[in-house]
Order: C-alpha cells, then sequence, then structure tokens
C-alpha cells in the first residue's frame, strides 16, 4: 500500500488561522528585518533551518524565511524572501519582494492594519497589502 502526501490538505493546515502580507520594497532582508525589528520592538532573524529549496530549471533556488515568536502568545512572525536570482516563490506575485506571514494565534483585523500601517513607515517600502489565501496558487511552496 502506498500513501501519498496530500498537499492540498497540508498547505490547508499550515495557513489555518494565519494572515499573510505582501510587501513591495526593493532593499534587501536584512535592512527590512533591522527596520521592521526597531519600530515593532521585535526580533526576526534569519532561520535556516526553515529556508526554502526550490528546484527549478535544473537549478536549487534558496528562499530565506525570518522568524520571530512573541514571547507571551503562540503567535508567530514569518518573513519571506519572495525572491532568489531571478525566480519567485510565489511566481503569481512576482511584483511582491517580500511576504510576511502570521500564524499560530488569533490575528484580528486591528493588529493586520496596525502591522501594515507601521510597515508602510519603513524607507523603502512602497506598497503593503493583504493577501487572501484562496489568491495563492502555489502554497506547497511557503511550507517548511
Amino acid at each position: 500500500m502506498k500513501l501519498k502526501l496530500d498537499l492540498d490538505e497540508l498547505a490547508e493546515d499550515f495557513f489555518r488561522e494565519s494572515r499573510l502580507i505582501g510587501i513591495v520594497a526593493p532593499i534587501k532582508d536584512y535592512q527590512l528585518c533591522w527596520q521592521l525589528n526597531q519600530l515593532l520592538s521585535i526580533d526576526l532573524r534569519n532561520n535556516n533551518d526553515i529556508e526554502i529549496q526550490l528546484k527549478r530549471k535544473k537549478r536549487d533556488y534558496y528562499f530565506a524565511v525570518f522568524q520571530y515568536n512573541e514571547p507571551n502568545n503562540s503567535l508567530v512572525h514569518y518573513l519571506y524572501n519572495n525572491q532568489f536570482d531571478g525566480e519567485y516563490l510565489l511566481p503569481e506575485f512576482r511584483h511582491l519582494d517580500f511576504l510576511y506571514l502570521f500564524k499560530g494565534d488569533v490575528v484580528t483585523d486591528d493588529f493586520l492594519k496596525n502591522m501594515m500601517e507601521t510597515i508602510r513607515k519603513i524607507n523603502g517600502v512602497q506598497l503593503v497589502m493583504e493577501l487572501a489565501h484562496d489568491k495563492i496558487r502555489n502554497k506547497g511552496h511557503m511550507i517548511f
């Protein structure tokens, strides 16, 4: 008997009770993280253990993921690079430079609105928008 991994169900579980923001900011990931850390009093750090590797055109592409776990609840912040060497983690959102995922706890509309307003204040940020889960075709690319 063969067991088949249901990727749709896996993606559904991964994204359950999560919120996702897309960011257009043609700046380096470490610069964005530094500014987010300063403005939000958080500590986003590159987590090499969950870096995403995709194989395309017989080449490996690596998408950095930065992580911050909130101390007094189970909310975790993940900042993904959407680009690496001309390839995209989510090709359907080529215009976005970064994806900011909140998961592990309930994210209220007010919390998300405040986060987006804060991110808009960062020098170099041109656009901040919430991404609806049903618009993401390549959800599996974001699962680590």
